[in-house]
């Protein structure tokens, strides 16, 4: 018998988790690439009608769209690159991807 293999779609969670978690991470320098990675897994997710966003709140809804709203504008407004804006930044996308991921451990939750 042969050990269970993941599935596609596990394997893509997995890896977006990960890069995730590689982006929020306080020592991963953040870069144009990052940012629209971000907005692009959360536009997948809504196109998707991912079950978890169908969970949250209207209200909550309309938080995680306000950070990816502010996401966009500092992209297409920034001048020079994220260094001066990563903590920030970094905080914004983990707003604007609540519920779309497993809650932070503490350990993480510590490091934010």
């Amino acid at each position: 018998m042969q050990p269970a293999m993941h599935q596609p779609q596990q394997v893509s969670a997995i890896l977006a988790q990960r890069k995730l978690e590689q982006i929020l991470d306080p020592a991963h320098p953040l870069c144009k690439d990052d940012i629209v990675w971000i907005l692009e897994f959360i536009k997948k997710k809504v196109a998707e009608e991912d079950p978890q966003l169908m969970e949250l709140s209207q209200p909550r809804l309309m938080q995680n769209f306000r950070y990816f709203a502010d996401i966009s504008l500092m992209l297409i407004q920034r001048r020079n690159g994220f260094d001066q804006e990563a903590d920030r930044l970094k905080n914004w996308i983990s707003e604007a991807t609540h519920g779309l991921t497993p809650p932070k451990s503490s350990k993480t939750k510590s490091r934010l």
